[in-house]
C-alpha cells in the first residue's frame, strides 16, 4: 500500500475511537488477555533513533498497516517522551490489534552496572512514563530496564533493579492503575544464566519481583536447529520458571538473508509450553542490516554526530526477502493459543534465590534474598557488604544516602548511546551492543564495542 494512501487514512484512524483491546495480564507462567485466552508475543522492535516513535501519527498509520499484514501483534519501544500526547499512535496500533511493550527508563535515567543507583529523580522519570501509558488498553507491559547487567562481576546491580520494581509496583498500586505487568529485558550472557533470571523472580514476596522476563538472544543463526543453536539449553533453564518469559530481541542476520526458522521452535511443542513468544529486531533498516523495512535516505543510525540525517519517516518498504520470510514463518503460528486462564492452575513453585558461594563467585555475587536498597541509598562498600554478605574483601559497614539525583554513570552517560552486551551492534535504541570494557570514573562512562 502506498504511503500517500496510508496518509489519507490517518485522519480516519485518529478520528475513530480506539478499538477496545482486551488488556494483558499474567497468571503463573503465561500471559492472558482479559477475555481469558493465553496470549503470546509476535512483536517487532520499533525505534531506530532516540526520538520518540509514537508521536508521528501518519507514520504510525503506515507502519501499523504493514505490521498487521506481517502478522505482528506487538511492538517494543525503548525510549519515549512522556510529556507528549501518544493517543494518536496508540489508537492506530490498537485498531491494528497491536500491543505495546515500553521501557520506563531513558538514556539519562537507566540503572548502570558497576555504579548502580535508584534515586528520586529516576523514580520520578519512570513514574511519568507509567502515567502516560497506563491509560491505553493496548499497553501490554513495562520494562524496568534493558540489559542493565552484562558483566557477572557487576551482578551487585541486581538488587537495585529489584528495588526499582518494588517501588514502581507500589506506585502503580497507589495510583489505582491496572496491574500492567512490569518486567526486565536481559542480554544473553551465558555465565549469568539462570542465576539472574531466577533472582528477579525468586522468593515469596511478589511485590519485589518482576512480572515477566525477556531475553535478548541471537543464538539461532542461519540453518541452525533447536539442538545446535543453544535453544535447547535455554529451554531447559526455564521449565520451572514461575512467570512468563519470552525472547525480547531475536533475529540473527549472519548469514543473510534471515529465514526466521527459530520462530517455528519458539512457538512449537518443545518451547511453547515454557516461552510466550518473541520480538524480532527490528522494524527500520539501518547500518547493521536488521531492518524489515526501509524508509529511504540515510540508514546509518550509528552516526549520532549527524542525527538530522537519520530518517524516521517515509514509505515503509519491505526488505526482500526478510520481510516475506518472517511473514511466512508467522503465517502458520497461532499466537492466541487454546489455553484458558479459567482452566489453568499454576504449578511451578516460587524459586529459591541464587546464593553467593565459592563456586559461583565469578558469576554471581548476590547472597540470596538480601535486603533491597532503599530509595536514594548510595552504592558504596557498605551496600556491597550487605549484598554479598561480606564476601567481597576490603568492605566496611559505613553507609551514606544519595542526594536524590542520579549520580556517576547514570547521570553522565551519553544521551545517544547506552551500554549493552551480546552479539551485535545497533543504533541508539538500546539494542544489543557487545561491551568489551565498561568503566565508570568520575562520572565518565567508557564503553568499547566490538562488531561481530
Amino acid at each position: 500500500m502506498r504511503f500517500s494512501t496510508l496518509a489519507g487514512l490517518a485522519a480516519v484512524a485518529i478520528g475513530a475511537n480506539a478499538q477496545s483491546m482486551p488488556t494483558i495480564t499474567t497468571k503463573g507462567s503465561y500471559f492472558f488477555t482479559s477475555t481469558g485466552s493465553r496470549w503470546n508475543v509476535k512483536g517487532i522492535a520499533y525505534q531506530l533513533s532516540e526520538s520518540d516513535p509514537l508521536l508521528n501519527v501518519q507514520q504510525c498509520t503506515a507502519d501499523a498497516a504493514l505490521m498487521k499484514e506481517l502478522g505482528a501483534n506487538a511492538i517494543r519501544v525503548y525510549h519515549v517522551d512522556p510529556t507528549q500526547d501518544h493517543s494518536g499512535c496508540m489508537t492506530v496500533f490498537a485498531n491494528a490489534g497491536i500491543y505495546l511493550f515500553v521501557d520506563l527508563d531513558t538514556f539519562t535515567t537507566y540503572i548502570v552496572e558497576g555504579t548502580p543507583s535508584w534515586t528520586t529523580a529516576q523514580e520520578s522519570a519512570y513514574e511519568k512514563v507509567m502515567d502516560e501509558f497506563q491509560k491505553y488498553t493496548n499497553t501490554a507491559g513495562f520494562f524496568i530496564a534493558n540489559e542493565a547487567l552484562t558483566n557477572p562481576s557487576n551482578s551487585t546491580v541486581a538488587p537495585y533493579i529489584k528495588a526499582a520494581v518494588r517501588d514502581m509496583k507500589a506506585y502503580r498500586a497507589s495510583k489505582n492503575y491496572r496491574n500492567i505487568p512490569i518486567g526486565y529485558s536481559h542480554a544473553d550472557v551465558a555465565s549469568l544464566r539462570p542465576a539472574f533470571q531466577d533472582y528477579l523472580a525468586c522468593g515469596n514476596n511478589t511485590a519485589d519481583n518482576i512480572d515477566f522476563f525477556g531475553l535478548n538472544t541471537y543464538e539461532w543463526c542461519g540453518s541452525s536447529s533447536y539442538m545446535t543453536s543453544g535453544y535447547q539449553t535455554l529451554n531447559q533453564e526455564v521449565m520451572n520458571y514461575p512467570i512468563p518469559i519470552f525472547i525480547s530481541e531475536t533475529g540473527c542476520n549472519v548469514p543473510e538473508p534471515r529465514t526466521f526458522a527459530d520462530q517455528a521452535a519458539i512457538f512449537g511443542p518443545q518451547m511453547s509450553p515454557y516461552w510466550s513468544g518473541s520480538i524480532i529486531y527490528e522494524w527500520i533498516q539501518e547500518a547493521n542490516h536488521y531492518g524489515l523495512v526501509t524508509y529511504g535516505g540515510s540508514t546509518d543510525a550509528l552516526n549520532t554526530a549527524i542525527p538530522a540525517t537519520i530518517v524516521r519517516s517515509g514509505t515503509p518498504t519491505p526488505v526482500t526477502p526478510d520481510f516475506s520470510n518472517l511473514m511466512s514463518a508467522w503465517s502458520t503460528i497461532n499466537p492466541t493459543g487454546t489455553l484458558q486462564a479459567s482452566a489453568y492452575t499454576p504449578t511451578n513453585p516460587a524459586l529459591s534465590c541464587p546464593t553467593y558461594n565459592t563456586a559461583s563467585s565469578s558469576t554471581w555475587l548476590v547472597a540470596g534474598n538480601v535486603a533491597l536498597p532503599t530509595l536514594n541509598e548510595q552504592y558504596n562498600t557498605a551496600v556491597q557488604y550487605s549484598i554479598t554478605a561480606g564476601h567481597l574483601e576490603g568492605q566496611t559497614a559505613s553507609a551514606t544516602t544519595a542526594t536524590g539525583s542520579a549520580t556517576g554513570s547514570a547521570a553522565s552517560a551519553s544521551s545517544t548511546t547506552k551500554p549493552n552486551a551480546a552479539g551485535r551492534v545497533a543504533g541508539v535504541d538500546g539494542g544489543m551492543r557487545l561491551s568489551v570494557a565498561l568503566a565508570a570514573m568520575g562520572g565518565v562512562f567508557l564503553g568499547f564495542t566490538l562488531w561481530l
